[in-house]
């Protein structure tokens, strides 16, 4: 298996395993590629970064701007956290409910987050219920489970 970055025309970007470049070229060629935010077919390969390791210790400035992306990367995590928080209803383990309600019209469609199990959410997916799983961070004093 590899990994390819890919990006839609809309310029999101995210990731593709395949089998081999013939694989990705093979996809490409029937449209069976499909940008996961916008579902555009239009998805061409980026060009990968690369991270080459080496023996010797970072260097200080490595060090320090890998502290700063960390810094950045748990601020942006909180302000996700603080927003779904603030604009969804905690449904609690009543999600997959909940959203096959509201999807089949039963109910008044709103901004609901809770928890589902794997065969729930294989069930969610199989009635084309659009779902994102955001993980979140557990917080001191707080029991998820």
């Amino acid at each position: 298996m590899i990994v390819f970055d890919l990006e839609c025309l809309n310029g999101h970007t995210f990731e593709g395993w395949f089998d081999d470049k013939k694989d990705l070229e093979n996809q490409q060629a029937l449209g069976l590629l499909q940008c996961p935010v916008c579902e555009t077919a239009s998805v061409e390969q980026k060009l990968s970064r690369i991270c080459i390791r080496t023996s010797c210790a970072p260097s200080n400035q490595a060090q320090q701007s890998l502290r700063a992306n960390q810094e950045v990367l748990a601020e942006f995590t909180e302000k996700i956290t603080e927003y779904v928080e603030k604009n969804y209803e905690d449904v609690g383990p009543s999600f997959t409910k909940e959203a096959l309600r509201m999807h089949y019209g039963a109910t008044e469609h709103r901004n609901i987050r809770g928890t589902t199990t794997k065969e729930e959410e294989k069930v969610l997916t199989k009635e084309g219920v659009p779902v994102v799983k955001i993980p979140f961070i557990k917080k001191e004093n707080e029991d998820l489970n």
